[in-house]
């Protein structure tokens, strides 16, 4: 019987500490840098200093272009954000809407982004789209907001 009692025991012991436990939201700032598509993408908002910005509570629904879109982008352009963090930092911002939004949330129309220029949103059914950037994957949850894997990189308009 005590055996039986210790063995019980026992396995309630490995049960319990073998169990799963949820995992810990990511921010958006840990959620970027988990995701291998987008290495481009934290790099620069290292590059910016917005990491912590975007560990905060937010929330923040961010349009992150892939590595794939970045290559897109012209050798000048790319060239000059890593030369002025001003403009990098406008640029990345651009990306960023004050809020969360989910892509079943979304409105047809402007919204103004962090950055303080508006950005024209588009669904139809599942299809979104921010300006003429297509969301690849959708409604990636982080703990202080959510993260739209889209397939452009959206330069702002300049501010005269």
């Amino acid at each position: 019987m005590m055996m039986s009692k210790l063995l019980s025991s026992a396995l309630l012991a490995v049960t319990i500490s073998g169990c799963a436990t949820p995992p810990t939201p990511r921010t958006i700032s840990e959620t970027t840098a988990a995701t291998p598509q987008l290495s481009t993408l934290t790099k620069l908002i290292n590059d910016a200093g917005l990491t912590e910005t975007l560990k905060e509570p937010g929330p923040y629904t961010v349009f992150a272009p892939t590595d794939d879109a970045f290559k897109a982008v012209p050798a000048k352009t790319l060239d000059a954000l890593s030369k002025d963090k001003a403009l990098l930092i406008s640029v990345l911002t651009y990306h960023v809407l004050p809020g969360k939004v989910t892509a079943a949330e979304v409105k047809n129309g402007p919204v103004t982004t962090v950055q303080g220029s508006p950005v024209s949103l588009y669904r139809s059914g599942s299809f979104v789209t921010v300006e003429n950037a297509v969301v690849s994957t959708a409604d990636i949850e982080a703990s202080n907001g959510v993260v739209h894997i889209v397939d452009q990189v959206l330069i702002p308009p300049v501010k005269k």
